[in-house]
């Protein structure tokens, strides 16, 4: 696939740059320029990101960098088996657990909730910085959704991360969860503080708490542009009519 000429490679994450130096300086070049690609790319266009995340994997696939590419590449096309697959190798490489929760994420996209529950349940997760442990208990509360498991949901959700009033990158979607759990279980009220605590931490947009809290009080979004053609074609047709009415007919002249 084409790269474009302005993305050299040395866009890379230096600690990626790092280990790509194990490979010789063109192949390197030309994992780190795909690379790239896969990163700018991923969230817009994530098919596009992993076409390219394969042509890294097939050039570096004994890179730990590249492997976890490749897995979240894979993960954001609702790839799982394949997503899983490469964070393990990547887990392999590394000896890191920072994966883990994305892994137990994969279990459950893959239908089974109950290994994810598994896997929070694991020293792993003790061992995963404080961003990676909001992150599992997400995925937990999640797999207590998938298994019906509501209160369970709930309660999983509820920590000293939830409850405190610092903001930090994981609160806005804390929030939400558990919002959005208090609603599924039909505590609208409390759904509804959630959401709104959820959008006041939400500086950057990652939820859609503002549309979630429009919904719950009843806000319907009109579209300005919806129908605007149509509606100047009849406001014209009036104003041809008012004119019409104005002047006078051939009969009425004397």
């Amino acid at each position: 696939m084409p790269i474009p000429p302005e993305v050299t490679g040395e866009e890379i994450d230096p600690d990626v740059r790092q280990e790509l130096m194990s490979l010789p300086k063109g192949l390197a070049e030309d994992v780190a320029r795909n690379l790239v690609m896969v990163a700018q790319l991923i969230d817009e266009e994530p098919e596009k990101a992993y076409e390219y995340s394969r042509i890294a994997l097939r050039l570096a696939s004994r890179v730990a960098a590249v492997r976890e590419a490749a897995g979240f590449a894979a993960y954001a096309t609702q790839k799982y088996a394949e997503a899983l697959a490469e964070f393990r190798a990547a887990r392999r490489m590394t000896g890191s657990v920072e994966l883990w929760p994305v892994m137990a994420d994969c279990e459950r996209g893959l239908g089974r909730p109950e290994r994810a529950l598994a896997m929070a349940g694991e020293s792993e997760v003790q061992k995963l910085d404080k961003a990676g442990q909001v992150e599992m208990r997400l995925v937990a509360a999640g797999a207590r959704r998938d298994m019906g498991q509501l209160d369970a949901a709930i309660v999983t959700l509820q920590s000293p991360e939830l409850a405190s009033n610092a903001n930090h990158p994981w609160t806005a979607r804390l929030r939400y969860a558990y919002a959005d759990a208090l609603l599924a279980a039909g505590r609208e009220r409390e759904a509804r503080e959630w959401f709104a605590k959820a959008l006041e931490a939400d500086k950057d947009g990652s939820t859609d708490a503002s549309d979630r809290l429009a919904e719950l009080d009843g806000v319907e979004f009109v579209d300005a542009f919806d129908g605007s053609e149509d509606a100047d074609a009849e406001n014209g047709d009036a104003e041809v009519d008012e004119q019409d009415a104005d002047e006078p007919h051939e009969d009425d002249k004397s």
